[in-house]
């Protein structure tokens, strides 16, 4: 099978081949998935860079623990271990394997049956990549950390991103009103997408208006702790989905019971949430918001857009023709 390998960490223009490799065989426990499509997220980067340092206690502290980077996938089942429940070939399943070895970035992969869940069936394989991770993000960072609330004034720091296309759908399924910060360009996509207010912050500063908000989600974290202080109301919370040093360090010793509270999200794969954000899909509260598909083969291009690009959305990428076909009619 085709796939995206790496040895050594660096630039992905560098470090990221092409290659023939051994087509996986699945474990008792494990699902051989033929995928077809994935998708690029910050932590893709930050694998294959080995940037920040500290992620690679986890990845390899010399080189890659993990051959084939990636972590979204959608396809669909082609073989099941034997003890293997969930799932039967021909299912077609998403999920993110940043807990499982990643491997996104092949034509198949062995994924534990517990990283998947069926695919939105009102979703394309392209159009179902672009949600593992970052449709997490935003739901872990507004739910749990955030504690979201029906009424809640929020605002999402990178409304256009990846991230933030999720979070601003996301927190309005939970009934708050909600106020997108992004560029110019991007001011009529985040409306499309439900925000109730839009701040270009080409032009407005949110850490100077009098607006007061309940929770702050950051997506970007380019601003200091007390712009975002200043922001909140006196109880209300801020969620760092970007890494924030600030916010990881300080965060905790600054946060006051009954006050204002600094964190940092840790995401964490979940096929629970997984299938609550499938939910909202199917319930047409959530979609996806592709800037550009990209064939395996344009791997290192991919991640040249998805850097240098400033991307609405998400970043995909497309293995054989059924799914360029699928982007092709979608998009």
């Amino acid at each position: 099978m085709r796939a995206i390998v790496y040895t050594r960490y660096g630039s992905p223009s560098e470090v990221l081949e092409l290659k023939e490799v051994e087509k996986p065989t699945p474990n008792d426990e494990e699902v051989l998935v033929r995928i077809l499509a994935s998708s690029i997220n910050d932590g893709d980067k930050s694998l294959i860079r080995g940037s920040p340092f500290i992620a690679r206690f986890s990845s390899g502290l010399l080189r890659p623990k993990y051959r084939i980077p990636g972590g979204d996938i959608a396809g669909r089942v082609e073989a099941v271990g034997g003890n293997v429940k969930r799932f039967q070939p021909g299912d077609e399943v998403f999920g993110d394997l940043g807990a499982s070895g990643f491997g996104a970035y092949a034509e198949y992969v062995a994924a534990p049956e517990t990283e998947l869940a069926l695919k939105p069936v009102n979703l394309t394989h392209a159009e179902a990549a672009a949600f593992p991770q970052y449709a997490l993000v935003a739901l872990q960072g507004l739910r749990d950390k955030g504690q979201i609330q029906l009424g809640h004034k929020v605002l999402i720091n990178g409304a256009s991103g990846g991230v933030g296309t999720f979070a601003v759908q996301i927190a309005k399924s939970f009934g708050a009103e909600v106020t997108g910060v992004c560029s110019t360009r991007n001011l009529e996509l985040v409306r499309s997408i439900g925000a109730d207010y839009v701040i270009d912050y080409t032009k407005e500063d949110f850490a100077k208006g009098e607006q007061r908000y309940d929770l702050i989600l950051d997506s970007v974290a380019n601003r200091s702790l007390s712009d975002y202080r200043g922001a909140l109301s006196p109880e209300g919370s801020y969620v760092a989905v970007a890494f924030n040093l600030n916010a990881l360090i300080m965060g905790p010793l600054t946060s006051r019971e009954g006050g204002q509270k600094m964190t940092q999200l840790s995401h964490e794969p979940s096929v629970d949430d997984l299938v609550y954000v499938k939910g909202l899909v199917e319930a047409g509260k959530v979609r996806p918001v592709i800037d550009r598909s990209f064939p395996l083969e344009e791997v290192v291009e991919a991640f040249r857009y998805f850097v240098e690009g400033h991307p609405s959305g998400k970043v995909v990428i497309t293995m054989g023709d059924e799914a360029g076909e699928e982007a092709n009619q979608r998009g």
